[in-house]
């Protein structure tokens, strides 16, 4: 069972968002109403998962994601927000965010993201998908114009790649290729750290664009 701290200021929101989880099986071992309490929640904690609001009175969701990377650098941190700006997904995604999904996706949704980034993956919201391909290109176009030296992956990491693009699990990728589970995640957080990104969904972008691997 997955532990998750809640972090948001609007306490009816909070409480009832706790209340879903719970329901649906999760374990909420902290509610937050500012980023303060949050870090020193997750720090006593140490969540697996944490929903953080972005936008907030005092400490900002970026200031609090940065802290909680710090404090709880295993925890992964999901932006739970109502904004759609392009500058705030980037400057999550900078900061290390597992997630970024708007308060307006539907429960079951929320929950089927939340089981994807425990299995070391990452989400965002159907609504802010073309504006990470926007920020990926950007990002790649930005590393070729800069003469940046690609970086080199192994036979291994490519096919645990193609897999991944294939929509597979880290469990599901690990039972084909006779490995461990956690080796498949170590092969991914090696990918991500060799190429600079922060999500599978970045790494499969690249791979593709670098005829790494074919998608179907």
């Amino acid at each position: 069972m997955k532990r998750l701290l809640v972090v948001d200021d609007v306490p009816l929101f909070r409480a009832g968002l706790t209340a879903a989880l719970i329901g649906a099986g999760y374990d909420v071992v902290g509610e937050a109403p500012n980023g303060d309490v949050a870090v020193t929640i997750a720090e006593i904690e140490q969540p697996d998962i944490v929903l953080l609001d972005l936008l907030m009175p005092g400490m900002s969701g970026i200031e609090t994601l940065e802290k909680i990377g710090a404090v709880a650098p295993t925890a992964a941190v999901v932006l739970l927000t109502g904004s759609e700006s392009e500058e705030d997904l980037v400057a999550a995604i900078r900061c290390g965010a597992r997630g970024y999904i708007l308060k307006d996706m539907p429960f079951d949704q929320l929950v089927d993201a939340i089981d994807k980034i425990a299995d070391g993956g990452a989400a965002v919201s159907p609504g802010m998908a073309g504006k990470l391909f926007d920020v990926t290109r950007q990002l790649l176009r930005h590393q070729q114009l800069m003469g940046v030296r690609k970086p080199t992956l192994t036979g291994r990491e490519i096919e645990v790649l193609g897999l991944v693009a294939d929509g597979r699990t880290s469990r599901q990728i690990g039972d084909l290729l006779f490995i461990s589970e956690n080796t498949v995640k170590n092969h991914i957080r090696n990918i991500l750290d060799k190429l600079g990104l922060h999500s599978r969904n970045e790494a499969v972008l690249y791979a593709v664009r670098e005829n790494l691997i074919s998608l179907g």
